[in-house]
């Protein structure tokens, strides 16, 4: 079978969010193993990441250099810590692969999302992103051009652009790979946001892009059986922090969406998760998963997680 795994930002990090380098390094080889686990099953597998923490850092960069050096644009952003997650991860895939003698190897593919030009959010950028600024700090950047709205008593923060994903444009690359015997890490950080204009020209957009739909969309793309989005808890919750809180097991895509509607999923954690496998359900590809990186196979065996299917 073919899977695609989803990796959240705690996958990335320490318990405590650090994102030191050696931090994510740690965190990445253990993130590792149970992918492994997948592949030496016989499975194919492409792995999707986030890169909150990482973005996060470059931004910081950017403000403290402001005054001296242009700043990044978000699509350059997106391409470095690509990289540099997509080393990271094909270096502990490569070793555990072969501590465990499987003749397998790793490829990590630098990965654009196509998204909309006419998307509304291009017009009223509402994605808040990087640390709150005094307005000191913030001036430079706004005088680059950079959209800041001020949150009282907190200080000055980024606003971008979150459009909708199009088409995952390297997914015939990653299903090359895949095909080919390749475990592919692609599309992290929801993909760079790319558009195109009439000429059939590419160009990155200042935008970031939902990882958990793009994650859906790019299982879609490659046929993928299983779509999993791995994260720190075991299934999602309904009635979270109430006494009457319970797992939500196996349901349909139509059921899926009215607890969504019923729990008022946050869309800054669990909101985008549970909209990105039910609409991979709906799509009749495959079957969506949420749980946490040490029970995939077990949910997968319908043991353990949240798994949501298409209706007969």
């Amino acid at each position: 079978m073919r899977f695609v795994i989803a990796l959240g930002g705690n996958a990335m990090t320490s318990p405590d969010g650090s994102a030191r380098p050696e931090d994510q390094r740690s965190a990445i080889r253990q993130a590792a193993g149970p992918i492994v686990d997948l592949v030496a099953a016989g499975h194919e597998v492409l792995v999707t990441h986030g890169n909150g923490p990482q973005v996060g850092n470059l931004l910081v960069k950017n403000e403290l250099t402001a005054a001296h050096v242009p700043p990044v644009p978000l699509d350059w952003c997106g391409a470095q810590t690509q990289g540099t997650i997509g080393m990271l991860l094909i270096n502990a895939l490569d070793e555990i692969l072969a501590a465990r003698d499987i003749a397998k190897r790793s490829a990590a593919l630098v990965s654009r999302t196509l998204v909309d030009p006419g998307d509304a959010h291009f017009i009223d950028p509402t994605k808040p992103i990087g640390r709150y600024l005094g307005q000191d700090e913030a001036q430079p950047l706004i005088e680059q051009g950079q959209h800041f709205i001020e949150v009282p008593d907190r200080g000055w923060r980024r606003v971008v652009a979150s459009p909708a994903p199009v088409e995952s444009l390297d997914s015939p690359a990653a299903d090359a790979l895949m095909t080919a015997g390749f475990v592919v890490v692609c599309s992290g950080g929801g993909g760079i946001p790319t558009l195109k204009d009439s000429d059939g020209v590419y160009s990155g957009a200042e935008a970031v892009i939902d990882k958990d739909l793009t994650a859906a969309l790019i299982a879609q793309q490659v046929g993928a059986d299983y779509l999993v989005i791995a994260t720190d808890v075991e299934a999602v919750v309904a009635d979270w922090g109430t006494p009457s809180a319970r797992p939500i097991g196996e349901v349909t895509a139509g059921q899926m969406r009215e607890i969504a509607a019923d729990q008022g999923f946050a869309s800054g954690s669990m909101g985008p998760k549970v909209d990105a496998v039910t609409a991979f359900a709906e799509s009749g590809t495959g079957t969506g998963v949420i749980t946490s990186l040490e029970r995939i196979t077990a949910a997968i065996e319908g043991r353990a997680g949240t798994r949501v299917v298409r209706a007969a």
